[in-house]
């Protein structure tokens, strides 16, 4: 007899459907492409470099980070999660820790390569996943993002077919919502208010990519945490004018 297949998130189970590892799955190829690309555009040497993924599911990213070369933390919101991630580790010294994006369990400035993923989509906090974000970076650190435009066609496969249709149903229903699906220039205030300004947006069927560079003074020090996915310049203006 034939078993129902179940959706359940962060979830091993013989029957479950795990749209959100199925997703991580379908964007490595990409995200790690684009991350190659923008190690190459600034120089950016892994090695001896510290990478955080924020939203990190059962550490597919991490550990493509790991391969590169970085020592990498990874951070999700769901102890099941974590646990799934450290079980799929397989030696790559990874250090893995639940957290929520928005109140992230980690010292300032610590981190040269910061990648959310998976988070600004579902998040109702958006300026507090992006000043945490902001935080943790140190001086001339990179801050990348993939998230879901909201147009006609993310509306229809997010909304839809990841949640309503019941042949192609693979998210519970609730964890997209058309509000949270947000458009590049409706992250601009809280970019801005991180001190995290556009350097770069490319746009893709699967993700958007943001790069974005800061510029900002914490307890006296400056910081500027120069984000990448392609990046371009080195250190961005005070008015931080952002491209789209």
């Amino acid at each position: 007899m034939s078993t129902t297949p179940r959706i359940a998130v962060d979830s091993a189970g013989p029957a479950a459907v795990d749209g959100r590892h199925i997703r991580a799955l379908t964007f490595q190829s990409v995200r790690m492409e684009y991350l190659r690309h923008v190690l190459s555009e600034r120089s950016l040497t892994a090695a001896g470099c510290r990478a955080l993924v924020v939203g990190s599911g059962r550490g597919v990213l991490a550990r493509g980070l790991a391969e590169l070369g970085f020592e990498v933390v990874a951070a999700d919101p769901s102890p099941a999660a974590t646990a799934l991630a450290r079980d799929a580790d397989d030696g790559r010294g990874i250090t893995y820790l639940t957290s929520p994006a928005e109140q992230l369990d980690l010292p300032d400035g610590t981190f040269d390569l910061v990648y959310c993923a998976d988070t600004i989509e579902i998040t109702e906090r958006p300026e507090a996943v992006l000043a945490q974000a902001a935080r943790v970076l140190r001086p001339a650190g990179a801050f990348v993002y993939d998230t879901v435009n909201r147009t006609l066609v993310s509306r229809l496969i997010y909304l839809g077919a990841f949640q309503a249709f019941p042949g192609t149903r693979i998210m519970p229903r609730g964890r997209y919502a058309a509000h949270r699906l947000r458009r590049p220039a409706e992250l601009a205030e809280a970019l801005d208010g991180a001190g995290l300004t556009a350097k770069d947006v490319s746009r893709s069927s699967r993700a958007t990519y943001a790069v974005w560079s800061a510029r900002r003074a914490v307890a006296g020090v400056a910081r500027s945490p120069t984000s990448s996915c392609r990046s371009w310049s080195t250190w961005c203006s005070n008015r931080r004018a952002a491209r789209w």
